[in-house]
């Protein structure tokens, strides 16, 4: 971005392109500049070159205004790109940033390297809830933005939504606090309307497809007009001696308009319990239609007033003041302007951090050539300065003590070469004391698991379950594997090529060297695969609020004496396998029925591998037990069946069930084994 305190701020809109120069002093913002272009024919016309539209407005801002020297902010309609909302879970402020990539996978309707996106976070001091909104927009389209404005020599400093640009303009100049009551924002644009909720710690936006396009397609309509001739009916409306008949004809897009900001609120109010919204600010160049107020107050009950003026910009001169009766038309130019001077509520930048790093290297080209210069004068000076001093340094002969010392080294060199001619490392031994390196992280893993199954029970419970069903188990349990990689994503995954031998799936993993050549470290990966299958009602959030949000409160295994290993959260993936319908009950393995997937509930008395009882099988381990904080019983290196024994039986079934099954792959970074072992015993003697 631009180093400058001057900004502006440019919407290039279907009625006209819309620029505002800012000047920022001090926590204030003073007008320069401002300028609007009307396009000669409104760009919803038909047959009309939108292209050809766009670029003639910007030759003629370009040609009678100085753009060099400042930031320039420019806008995308807000139909144009995605606008998404959601609650994160408690999580430690380092990790929001993998959340938020996360949802942004599961909100954004494109790959992710197709687009260009930004979030902001959102908080309030009376909730403990942190709420994201995440911006994006096809990287195509955002090209296709850039290039109308590289045809004139500008790349713009920052690229935002134009609902984004007006909450930043109102929130600013009406002074937004923590005490300001819930506000409506309305923005009626030509071809959509940008409705956004502001609430103290809280925005939420969402753009619908009418707009003053569809108020001058009803007079065509009605009275059977030329598009043009329509449209200068709508904004004569009110003078004309037929307002009675234009108004009766607009009605049904009035009631349109007034039944989506309805449904909008409406909506909101069910994300929202506590929301208490009681005004509605309107704002563009529609919203002035005679009548749209008032109608709009009576059918949402709310108080409706429409943006007359800024209350914060300074105006210095007549041309000034006639900025305020356009403030209505100009919230976006003033939001954008606000945002390039750092002023703004909203952060967006949807710019593409590639042209941006260009830009910047253009602009720094002249001083790379004074540095240029400045280094050829100092290396022509120091390349003559070696000539001169050259001969006094020959003349001045060497010192025996100098010399002495040469000779010993050659010597000494020569002894090394000799000692360490036949030598060959042995790493025999380290390579089987690394053998053992981390064997207990598995039985970590395994209650882990146990306990998500526990609290998913749990939840399914105090969801309402029927005792006894299938749904109060929480989840069926069909597959838990992993996979020890070698390096950053070298667990394996879901997406990992199977292995033909072993019918895994594999990472990044390397070719194990000979056993007398230097093994490599222990790899810092674990990829671990969790299927399970559920009938609860609502599967993808029950698995979502259940396992992932699990794994993600519990990813930090510092905080987890003696937890050898963190889960990577950015690494968490959720699949949906598909669904099944049961026709006819399921009876358990132990009843004669065909063995089906084990649920993971209550845990039965610790026995041994391999058996029923305690004389089957063997223990692993030594024997030794520490004890683990927060978990069900002892891990470590006791034995396995202690960790996460076999569950009982589940319930059979019911007929006319849903089975959803799920697949879950996480990520787990081993710690240092030093350090866990150094926080087990400061844990168990304090």
């Amino acid at each position: 971005m631009a180093a400058s305190n001057v900004c502006w701020g440019i919407e290039l809109g279907a009625g006209a392109l819309k620029a505002l120069k800012l000047l920022r002093v001090g926590d204030g913002v003073e007008v320069q500049e401002w300028v609007e272009i009307p396009h000669k024919r409104v760009l919803s016309a038909p047959d009309l070159d939108v292209t050809e539209a766009n670029r003639l407005a910007i030759s003629t801002l370009t040609s009678q205004h100085d753009l060099t020297g400042a930031t320039i902010a420019v806008s995308v309609p807000g139909h144009s790109a995605f606008a998404r909302f959601a609650k994160l879970p408690p999580v430690d402020p380092k990790k929001i940033k993998d959340i938020v990539k996360f949802e942004a996978m599961q909100q954004i309707p494109f790959p992710l390297e197709e687009v260009e996106w930004d979030y902001q976070t959102f908080v309030s001091k009376d909730s403990p809830d942190v709420e994201v909104g995440i911006f994006a927009m096809t990287r195509e389209r955002v090209m296709e933005r850039l290039s109308l404005w590289a045809e004139a020599g500008i790349t713009p400093d920052i690229v935002t939504l134009s609902p984004v640009a007006v909450y930043n303009a109102v929130a600013f100049d009406q002074a937004f606090s923590e005490k300001t009551p819930g506000t409506v924002i309305l923005d009626v644009g030509t071809t959509s309307t940008d409705l956004i909720v502001a609430e103290p710690g809280r925005m939420w936006i969402r753009t619908f497809p009418i707009g003053g396009h569809q108020f001058t397609e009803a007079l065509v309509s009605a009275f059977k007009l030329s598009y043009l001739k329509a449209e200068k009916l709508k904004r004569e409306a009110e003078a004309s001696k037929h307002a009675r008949h234009v108004f009766q004809a607009m009605r049904p897009v009035f009631g349109d308009l007034a039944q989506d900001v309805q449904r909008s609120i409406g909506y909101y109010q069910s994300l929202q319990k506590d929301a208490n919204l009681t005004r509605l600010i309107g704002l563009g160049s529609t919203f002035s239609l005679p009548g749209l107020r008032k109608y709009l107050s009576q059918q949402l009950q709310m108080e409706v007033v429409r943006l007359e003026n800024f209350s914060r910009l300074k105006l210095d001169d007549a041309r000034d003041i006639e900025l305020q009766a356009a403030a209505s038309r100009m919230s976006t130019c003033y939001g954008l302007a606000l945002q390039g001077l750092g002023l703004q509520t909203c952060t967006a930048n949807l710019m593409p951090v590639k042209v941006i790093r260009d830009a910047m290297w253009k602009r720094k080209v002249k001083w790379f050539g004074l540095a240029a210069g400045l280094a050829v004068v100092g290396g022509v000076a120091s390349f003559a300065r070696y000539f001169m001093d050259k001969p006094q340094v020959d003349n001045a002969g060497r010192s025996q003590q100098v010399e002495q010392v040469k000779n010993e080294i050659r010597v000494l060199n020569a002894k090394w070469q000799e000692a360490t001619k036949d030598a060959k490392d042995d790493f025999r031994a380290a390579n089987a004391a690394n053998l053992l390196s981390r064997r207990e992280v598995y039985a970590y893993l395994l209650d882990d698991f146990g306990q998500i199954m526990v609290d998913a029970q749990k939840k399914a419970i105090e969801g309402g379950a029927k005792e006894g069903s299938s749904q109060a188990v929480g989840f069926i349990f069909r597959r838990w594997d992993t996979n020890y990689g070698a390096g950053p994503g070298g667990g394996g995954g879901m997406d990992s090529p199977m292995d033909e031998r072993s019918g895994r799936r594999g990472g990044r993993t390397a070719a194990p060297p000979a056993f007398d050549q230097p093994a490599a470290a222990p790899s810092p990966r674990i990829g671990v695969t969790l299927e399970v299958e559920t009938t609860q009602p609502n599967p993808d959030r029950f698995v979502r609020t259940t396992v992932v949000q699990w794994l993600a409160d519990h990813a930090d295994g510092a905080a987890r004496a003696g937890v050898p290993y963190t889960y990577d959260v950015g690494s968490i993936l959720m699949t949906n396998k598909g669904q099944r319908q049961i026709a006819e009950a399921e009876k358990p393995a132990d009843e004669g029925g065909t063995p089906q997937p084990q649920p993971m509930g209550e845990r039965p008395p610790a026995g041994r591998i391999g058996g029923k009882g305690a004389g089957g099988g063997q223990p692993i381990g030594d024997g030794v037990a520490p004890s683990r904080p927060g978990g069900s019983g002892t891990v470590g290196s006791a034995n396995l069946a202690g960790v996460a024994p076999l569950p009982k039986a589940p319930p059979i079934a019911e007929p006319g069930s849903t089975v959803t099954t799920y697949q879950v792959y996480v990520e787990a970074i081993p710690r240092d084994p030093n350090a866990a072992k150094t926080e087990a015993k400061t844990e168990a003697n304090p």
